[in-house]
């Protein structure tokens, strides 16, 4: 899957995550709440916007190439992939 994001910089997701694999990501995003329920952020942004895309990404995911991303580019390829590996969970089994 591909997606270009606002910066205009194209990524590609890798193609086979496996369920671990996918498991592992989910349970690295801890989120904070406010007292109404609603989300107040995420804890440890940095390390698991890393993660995401070291695991996620198609492409060069060295330390030199990551730290041309600007974190408004992390964040938004962080959200597509998330969309990407939750699809279909709201869907009750039979």
């Amino acid at each position: 899957m591909e997606f270009t994001l606002k910066s205009g910089r194209k990524i590609k997701m890798v193609k086979d995550i496996s369920l671990d694999q996918r498991d592992e990501l989910m349970d690295s995003v801890q989120y904070d709440l406010k007292e109404d329920g609603s989300l107040s952020g995420i804890r440890m942004i940095n390390a698991t916007l890393t993660k995401w895309l070291r695991v996620c990404l198609d492409g060069d995911t060295s330390d030199k190439a990551l730290m041309k991303w600007s974190i408004d580019e992390r964040t938004e390829a962080f959200v597509e992939f998330q969309k990407v590996l939750t699809a279909g969970e709201e869907k009750a089994s039979k």
